[in-house]
């Protein structure tokens, strides 16, 4: 007889306390008193993975072997260490035993008994309530510590600002990187002036040769607008800026359905929870200023856009694989990538995706590909007497040559 056991831990302050050696150990003795033998290779264990979740590496290998009839037995302390919704215990319970392989709780052995298989609906519906209870518990303790300013809203701090590594959570620890401090102070003060953009600060930081965050040569606009936007700069922490939702649409047409992001919503500061003082890098003046400047830059945003873009939200980049963005000139509409149009790097004349091959599927229906930006073309354009329509690139008003002098692919 082939025997298997799966171990968990909810987080890893648990790993750490060696819970799971301790579930080895009980689970080890009964294998022994029960005269049975346990290889190493037949252990699965996840350490800090939510019950809530099928996602566990753990689990997932667990699942495989049983489904190629790997072993006869598997032993687990409790149900609740399978899974904490009882939708998933059912689930599990029974693609296992449909491999022909007995689960066992060590806590209390089930049978096929109706009794056995009432409690077991019963102990999966409380621990579900119990991991309920406790992550509101959770909440409403954090939310305490928050108010009182004893710990951070951050697991990671923001650009410019270090922690104390023995105290990574302690307020009167956070201080600052001088280097990434006089960065952000550059862009709080290049980004305010009369003239500029996002766009622009994106070209004049990567004129400066400032690496982004992540060690990239282009700041993403994304990284910039939070950098924008965080209230952290001007000296003061807060929590409970902004709550997530359920997205309403997908964020590109290339993702699979059903995997959804969840959507940021952004509260008025006056719910946000004041949790203590940290040193500034920028002024208040500052940064109210580039706040009414990022305001003043959303009227021009696509969701105040009134022009008619069919494709709107149906095109998507053939190698990133983000939506495109629309853009309308006077003579035409077109749809460009959202990350990847960049100053030409090293004067070539060429975007980022010059160097990537193109992939032998990709096609888009707004119209042809230029052959050497690879990018979204633009609808077509009406042609001159006795020649035919053809897409033009968005790096030239030439319907039929691209300003790299490439022509069209069709």
């Amino acid at each position: 007889m082939r025997i298997a056991v799966y171990l968990r831990t909810s987080t890893l302050r648990q790993a750490q306390a060696q819970s799971c050696e301790q579930q080895l150990d009980r689970l080890r003795n009964h294998i022994q008193t029960q005269g049975w033998q346990l290889s190493e290779k037949d252990i699965f264990r996840d350490d800090g993975y939510s019950g809530a979740s099928l996602k566990r590496p753990g689990l997932d290998h667990l699942r495989d072997h049983t489904a190629a009839a790997a072993f006869d037995r598997i032993l687990i302390t409790a149900p609740d260490r399978l899974a904490r919704n009882y939708v998933h215990q059912v689930l599990l319970l029974e693609e296992l035993q449909r491999s022909g392989c007995t689960v066992e709780f060590l806590d209390r052995p089930m049978s096929q008994d109706p009794h056995d298989q009432l409690l077991l609906q019963i102990r999966g519906a409380v621990a579900e309530y119990e991991r309920t209870l406790i992550a509101e518990r959770m909440r409403r303790g954090r939310l305490a510590k928050l108010r009182a300013g004893l710990i951070l809203p951050w697991t990671r701090p923001p650009y410019g600002y270090r922690l104390d590594p023995q105290r990574p959570r302690d307020p009167a620890g956070v201080r600052l990187e001088e280097a990434e401090a006089v960065v952000v102070e550059e862009i709080y003060t290049w980004y305010i002036q009369e003239g500029r953009s996002l766009f622009g600060l994106v070209n004049h930081l990567h004129d400066r040769n400032i690496l982004s965050p992540g060690g990239k040569p282009y700041w993403s606009m994304a990284t910039l607008r939070g950098i924008l936007t965080n209230p952290a700069y001007t000296g003061q922490v807060y929590a409970g800026r902004m709550h997530y939702r359920p997205s309403k649409i997908r964020r590109s047409a290339t993702n699979p359905i059903g995997r959804h992001h969840d959507s940021v919503e952004w509260l008025p500061p006056e719910q946000w929870i004041a949790v203590a003082p940290i040193p500034a890098v920028v002024t208040q003046q500052q940064f109210e200023l580039a706040q009414a400047k990022l305001r003043q830059n959303q009227s021009f945003a696509r969701r105040n856009n009134k022009a008619e873009y069919l494709l709107r939200a149906l095109v998507s980049c053939g190698l990133c694989r983000l939506a495109c963005q629309a853009r309308r000139t006077s003579d035409n509409k077109y749809y460009l990538c959202a990350l990847k149009i960049r100053k030409r790097d090293n004067g070539a004349g060429r975007p980022a995706h010059r160097a990537l091959s193109r992939p032998s599927n990709w096609m888009t229906s707004s119209g042809r590909t230029c052959a050497n930006c690879l990018l979204t073309r633009p609808t077509s354009i009406k042609s001159s007497p006795g020649r035919r329509a053809v897409s033009g690139c968005h790096r030239s008003s030439r319907p039929a040559v691209t300003a790299c002098g490439k022509r069209l692919r069709a």
